[in-house]
């Protein structure tokens, strides 16, 4: 996954990828081209999904059971692999989620970007 724009250190965390993918299949299945166009225009433009980071992660979640594939035909009758969300993936788009807001939450009270709370300075 590349920012559109300079790289800091730790920018994209871990795991971020895996929940992108999870989420965006919830609309329905999707082969791989149609998923990162979907993650980078729904971050309007911000995140850019590259093949050699796309595909290792679809095969992963293929293999952790949360998502299935099969073989069909793009928009553009081309052959392509379908991926699809399985119960146990929205499962686990349910628990990352969670784990998403309670850690984007704890970030925002350090830094004081949730209203009614101030950041302490140090």
């Amino acid at each position: 996954m590349v920012l559109k724009r300079q790289p800091e250190a730790g920018d994209i965390l871990q795991g971020t990828l895996d929940l992108l993918i999870l989420r965006t299949l919830v609309m329905g299945p999707a082969h791989g081209h149609t998923i990162a166009q979907v993650i980078e225009r729904t971050s309007e433009n911000a995140l850019e999904i590259e093949e050699g980071s796309l595909y290792p992660a679809l095969h992963r979640l293929e293999d952790r059971g949360w998502l299935v594939s099969e073989w069909g035909l793009s928009e553009n009758n081309r052959r392509a692999k379908f991926y699809q969300l399985t119960a146990k993936g929205r499962k686990e788009l349910d628990a990352a989620s969670s784990r998403w807001r309670r850690m984007t939450r704890a970030i925002g009270l350090i830094l004081g970007d949730i209203p009614g709370e101030a950041k302490e300075e140090a």
